[in-house]
């Protein structure tokens, strides 16, 4: 499987955690992730995230531009998504399949913090 931002192949990784081993896969260009469907959700209260998402977070902003992005694995269209707790994470998904994450953005996503929830209010009362 390549990587649906940068066409670099996607290696799969493993992390174990108390609710089983989870498998998904990691960039070998630009460190984003793929989820499969479920995936995420297992690993997102892991211990140490930076374990899993050892990527440059400024890398990971770049490539978040490119959001148009096709499945890894049917090939279609991905959805462009917000996550509703922070709002300043969007992601690509596919309904099928899984979701893609950007280098640091797993990171992001399982650290919730005061600021993020500050930066969300501010975004919501401007209309973003």
């Amino acid at each position: 499987m390549n990587c649906p931002k940068c066409e670099a192949a996607m290696e799969e990784k493993r992390f174990g955690t108390i609710k089983g081993t989870v498998m998904f896969d990691k960039c070998t260009g630009c460190n984003g992730f793929w989820f499969d469907t479920g995936e995420v959700e297992k690993i997102k209260d892991a211990w140490r995230p930076e374990f899993i998402d050892s990527g440059d977070p400024k890398v990971g902003k770049e490539f978040n531009k490119i959001r148009d992005i096709n499945c890894p694995r049917c090939d279609t269209k991905m959805d462009q998504v917000t996550d509703p707790k922070q709002r300043h994470i969007q992601l690509e998904t596919c309904k099928e399949h899984g979701v893609f994450m950007d280098a640091g953005e797993f990171i992001d996503y399982t650290n919730e913090t005061v600021m993020d929830i500050f930066r969300d209010v501010v975004a919501i009362l401007r209309g973003e």
